[in-house]
């Protein structure tokens, strides 16, 4: 049987696409306690310079090459590379390559303060 089976009796939350301007994300799961994400960003693109008050992030970095903003640090990670992002840590990742990244996340969706953002959004989503 393929992992894609309809007739599997494991069950398979609904995948929402959601469009960014920097590519876009699929919300593999939006559970109680954790938020399952997959994002897709097109080379030359960042995201938001960003913190969150209360959610926590961790990254896995599944193709491509990053440049990564960390409170005050700044480096390159490639794939492999898992980033983990407590509340309240600045933080931004630009595709220096087609990236490719899991985020795992607890479920605070609406929890982003954004200090900079290459397409005039402003504070919160």
């Amino acid at each position: 049987m393929s992992a894609g089976s309809k007739s599997s009796p494991i069950p398979s939350p609904p995948i929402k696409r959601v469009e960014k301007p920097w590519g876009h994300e699929q919300w593999l799961v939006v559970g109680q306690r954790v938020v399952m994400k997959r994002l897709v960003v097109e080379r030359g693109h960042r995201l938001s310079l960003q913190y969150h008050e209360k959610k926590e992030e961790a990254w896995l970095l599944v193709r491509g090459r990053a440049r990564v903003r960390y409170g005050d640090a700044e480096g390159e990670i490639e794939a492999g590379r898992v980033v983990y992002l407590p509340a309240g840590t600045v933080h931004r990742i630009e595709a220096l390559e087609d990236l490719e990244l899991l985020e795992v996340s607890t479920p605070e969706l609406d929890d982003v303060v954004r200090l900079e953002d290459d397409f005039g959004r402003k504070g919160e989503r």
